[in-house]
């Protein structure tokens, strides 16, 4: 989303501007970086007696070269084999890529008018006024975004939630339900697990888990339209987070309000998680079939297609084009798609802002939907986040995907 799991586990910033001292400590969706690979050995110098022609100290001639020795030979042709095994399949997948770029998208496939936008933690801190809300409600008149991520946690390790973290939750819903009545409020709540490191939340624990949901009904309480979870490092195939999703829609259908979730990106190769797992320590990928387990058991899912290691603009907008065929295959129409778009901007390992701009990702969503299901309604974008977002990522939103 990805944000990455680092802090609080929601998205890169847990919803928090980083400016500002108050905030949560900053997360992220940031996938981890595939560094820190031992170079591969070179031969081993030859000992002196090979050197200097023997015990004999028979030298060559002046001017006449060595020949090398089979054991030499044998390393570089070693080393060249070892690259070649890693940089063609790589070549491969990112030619893959930019020709996925190609071709045009369909007629139509633009807006359903349920996208959606996450929102940092100041609008439920006391930070933001009427005036902030009156301007928001103005800027959204004219886009398709039906539902606002409200950043409301993070949540604390062991499942609870202060009631002081979202102290004016209630006067933001009610003046913005007052201002747009279209839009729907959804608290968005995260946390770091402790899936790659001694610290942060413990899902296989039923009394943590129990302590998700009561702070769920705890938040939809304060008048919230939905709760969105964006809990990371999130592996594929973890059984506790479904058996949790499941504890939590029984909350959220009771309460009439939408259960959503933040989602990893899918394997753009089969099994790929595992293999960057081993690799990397991060699997950051879930499996398609993971994620259709996940989308079956909420209304809304959103993929944090962003932070993807692309360095080129047609190489990103592709891999969103896959990603979005990817998660078409696997949603169930009766669930919301929705496509992350980059609304901030950072250089990093995993995230080239010159790569991963709104317009390419634009265009990668419609090739996608286009390719895979081109009448889909429940189908959106999510735009990340508020706060860093520049009047260029609005404009190439409402041009590339409003109209």
């Amino acid at each position: 989303m990805e944000r990455t799991g680092n802090g609080t586990g929601a998205h890169k910033g847990s919803g928090t501007e980083e400016t500002t001292p108050a905030d949560p400590p900053a997360t992220t969706h940031t996938p981890a970086a595939a560094d820190g690979e031992d170079a591969p050995q070179g031969p081993p110098a030859p000992d002196d007696e090979s050197s200097t022609g023997g015990a004999g100290g028979n030298e060559k001639a002046d001017g006449e070269a060595e020949a090398p020795k089979p054991r030499s030979r044998r390393w570089r042709r070693l080393a060249l084999a070892l690259v070649l095994a890693l940089l063609v399949p790589v070549l491969a997948a990112e030619s893959a890529l930019r020709l996925n770029y190609t071709g045009d998208p369909k007629d139509g496939t633009y807006t359903r008018n349920r996208d959606a936008m996450w929102l940092g933690h100041a609008w439920v801190d006391g930070r933001k006024t009427d005036a902030d809300v009156t301007a928001l409600a103005d800027r959204l008149k004219t886009t398709g975004i039906r539902d606002l991520y409200v950043h409301a946690g993070p949540l604390e390790h062991n499942g609870t939630l202060p009631e002081s973290a979202y102290s004016k939750a209630t006067w933001l819903i009610k003046t913005l339900h007052g201002r747009a009545p279209r839009l729907r409020v959804q608290a968005w709540l995260g946390d770091v697990l402790a899936t790659e490191g001694p610290t942060g939340m413990r899902l296989e624990r039923p009394a943590t888990r129990a302590a998700v949901v009561a702070s769920t009904r705890e938040i939809l309480a304060a008048g919230f339209d939905g709760v969105h979870f964006d809990l990371e490092p999130l592996h594929s195939g973890d059984r506790d987070y479904l058996t949790l999703l499941d504890s939590l829609r029984s909350v959220t259908r009771a309460h009439h309000a939408l259960l959503s979730v933040a989602a990893h990106q899918i394997d753009p190769l089969p099994g790929f998680h595992a293999f960057w797992g081993t690799v990397a320590g991060h699997p950051k990928w879930w499996s398609q079939r993971f994620f259709g387990q996940v989308a079956r058991r909420v209304d809304q899912i959103a993929v944090m297609s962003y932070d993807t290691m692309q360095p080129l603009q047609s190489l990103y907008g592709g891999y969103v084009a896959q990603q979005t065929s990817l998660a078409l295959e696997v949603t169930p129409p009766t669930t919301d798609l929705l496509m992350g778009l980059p609304f901030y901007h950072e250089n990093r390992f995993g995230h080239w802002n010159h790569a991963e701009t709104v317009p390419a990702a634009v265009r990668g969503v419609r090739l996608g939907l286009s390719r895979t299901d081109a009448g889909r309604s429940r189908f959106g974008v999510a735009l990340y986040v508020d706060f860093a977002a520049t009047e260029a990522d609005w404009r190439a939103y409402r041009d590339g995907w409003v109209r």
